[in-house]
């Protein structure tokens, strides 16, 4: 996850503008990590960086947006993939260069290969202070040759592998990057002469910029007062944006692929009734990423939509929270049931996934609790039985309850009446795009590169604990 975006424009009236329009950017990017935030601004000579950890509301002071003043700026929202939850890991991070100067780098992603490539750049002298594979990105592309920063970004994006949206600002530039397979979206927009690049679409729709189109995969864009230059095209044989984006972590307001997120899970929860119906007198979503499945579901189903659960609206994306008893606890305080609405009734009640069982138990007991008389879960994705590597923290394959138990059986853990989920075929559907287009690899285990298995979160760790 993570969300990135950035935005060069003239100079403006208001010179906190740039540094602005990124703050509000960021807070419509916040479902995409809730563990640090930073901005990263430029007035053409120099940059400067406020990052610090918690949500971008609690970062970030009008005192903060007044020393970002700038012609350009850039923006990052963490959730961790790679490297613990502490400041030193936060973004954007700056790196530089006795010729180029600054460069201030975003990554929402995975570089599967960072431990290789940090291992090689440290034997070329080359020093480390944070456990990030961002760090590594920042500091290939400082080792790379090339006499600018166009020609140092080029060279070095063949050396990484994995999964990679990045932004970059340097004093005469802004970047935007997207892996070769487009695993995680990026798209570019434009506001009055300004030119953005975002995570996703809702991002320009919270500042009033237009979208304009995709950052193609593979595809490195320089955005100056020149407007947009293509600089190389580094896109893979295959295409890979993660379904997952589809299923959960993209906002429903946002477009992927030419249709919004929130049409699609539609489609999803449509399919899903077809598949998986259920007898039932109610059908409730978790909120919030599955209420449109769940709309989907009762209008093929026939079975009336109804909100069974109130979400606490202060209560963060318990999925993205950075350890099991972090997890376990704000569920507890994440939702309250409605007995009005539950008692005496069969529930179905329609979730966007699966992955460690740790939710939905707690779900159908409350539910319980308030009056169901039954409860049915119903699933708008497959069940998840693989690890992913690409910038999506779902937990070592072992701690993911499908890859250990099979569908009855998981179904008695979570004490629900019955339990089914949507195929695989009937997800990929429902997103108009074709298998060949995603990346399901923790659906089905079939990776669009090659992994390393024994990657995970902690794998930059040792050195930096050493010291």
């Amino acid at each position: 996850m993570c969300g990135v975006c950035g935005i060069w424009g003239p100079a403006p009236s208001d010179p906190t503008e740039a540094a602005r329009l990124t703050f509000f950017a960021l807070y419509a990017l916040q479902h995409r990590g809730q563990e640090s935030a930073g901005i990263a601004a430029t007035d053409g000579r120099d940059l400067r960086v406020v990052r610090r950890m918690g949500l971008v509301g609690q970062v970030f002071a009008e005192p903060d947006l007044a020393a970002l003043g700038g012609r350009a700026a850039m923006g990052h929202t963490r959730y961790s993939t790679t490297g613990s939850s502490r400041i030193e890991n936060a973004q954007p991070m700056v790196v530089s260069d006795p010729w180029l100067g600054e460069l201030a780098i975003g990554h929402n992603g995975n570089c599967i290969n960072a431990r290789d490539r940090r291992d090689q750049l440290e034997s070329e002298g080359v020093t480390f202070t944070t456990s990030s594979d961002t760090e590594v990105v920042a500091k290939a592309i400082v080792a790379a040759p090339g006499a600018t920063w166009d020609e140092r970004i080029v060279a070095a994006l063949p050396t990484l592998q994995g999964a990679w949206s990045l932004v970059m600002l340097t004093p005469h530039a802004l970047y935007a990057v997207r892996d070769p397979l487009g695993v995680r979206p990026l798209t570019l927009g434009r506001k009055g002469p300004s030119w953005l690049v975002a995570s996703e679409t809702s991002a320009f729709d919270t500042i009033g910029a237009e979208t304009v189109r995709d950052v193609l995969p593979g595809e490195v864009l320089r955005l100056d007062d020149r407007g947009v230059t293509q600089l190389a095209d580094l896109a893979a044989d295959r295409r890979g944006l993660c379904v997952f984006e589809h299923v959960y972590l993209a906002s429903a307001s946002s477009r992927l692929g030419g249709q919004t997120v929130y049409a699609t899970r539609e489609r999803m929860g449509e399919i899903l009734a077809q598949e998986a119906p259920a007898t039932a007198d109610v059908v409730i979503p978790v909120p919030d990423s599955a209420i449109p499945a769940a709309v989907g579901y009762a209008r093929v189903s026939g079975i009336a939509f109804r909100e069974g659960l109130i979400k606490n609206r202060y209560i963060g994306r318990t999925f993205i929270q950075p350890s099991q008893q972090l997890r376990e606890h704000s569920v507890a305080l994440k939702y309250n049931a409605l007995r009005d609405v539950l008692e005496g009734k069969r529930v179905v009640v329609v979730d966007d996934s699966i992955v460690r069982g740790s939710t939905s138990g707690p779900i159908v007991s409350l539910l319980r609790r308030n009056g169901a008389r039954e409860v049915h879960m119903r699933i708008c994705s497959p069940p998840i039985r693989h690890q992913c590597f690409f910038g999506v923290d779902m937990a070592r394959r072992d701690e993911l309850i499908a890859s250990r138990l099979e569908v009855d059986q998981i179904r008695a853990h979570i004490g629900a009446d019955s339990l089914g989920y949507l195929s695989l075929e009937g997800m990929i559907s429902a997103t108009g795009a074709t298998s060949g287009e995603l990346c399901s690899a923790c659906f089905t285990g079939d990776y669009p590169v090659p992994v390393q298995l024994e990657l995970s979160k902690s794998s930059l760790e040792r050195e930096v604990g050493a010291r």
